[in-house]
Formats: structure tokens, C-alpha cells, sequence
């Protein structure tokens, strides 16, 4: 995981949050609600990605760390 890939999500975590307000001021809810459930499936998915990655790499440290003892 690098840091962009941090900047991204809470790029578009607060994108998503100024559309909220923006949409719950306006009055239109359901846009508000579609935003909220689209950007929960991608935080998610990144969310998955991420483990994904960290699981990664912890397999390969075990691994190294058998090999040397």
C-alpha cells in the first residue's frame, strides 16, 4: 500500500461527504442515500484490496521467517 493510494480514499471520502451535505440541504435524500451506499461498495472494495495486500505480505514474512530459522 502507498500513499496514494491512502490520498485516493480520503479524496474521495470527503468528495462523497460535501455531496452529502450538499444533497441533504438541497432535499434530495435519495441522491444523498444512493452517494452513501455507492461510496460504501468502493470503500469496501479498497477496504478488501487492502487486506488483501497485508495478507500478502505476511504470508511472505512467515515464509522468510521459516526459511531463516
Amino acid at each position: 500500500m502507498e500513499l496514494q493510494d491512502v490520498l485516493r480514499v480520503a479524496a474521495v471520502g470527503l468528495i462523497v461527504a460535501l455531496l452529502h451535505i450538499f444533497f441533504e440541504q438541497t432535499g434530495k435524500k435519495e441522491f444523498s442515500f444512493f452517494l452513501f451506499f455507492i461510496a460504501y461498495l468502493y470503500m469496501t472494495i479498497e477496504l478488501i484490496r487492502f487486506l488483501q495486500l497485508f495478507f500478502d505480505e505476511l504470508a511472505q514474512f512467515l515464509k522468510w521467517l521459516s526459511f531463516s530459522i
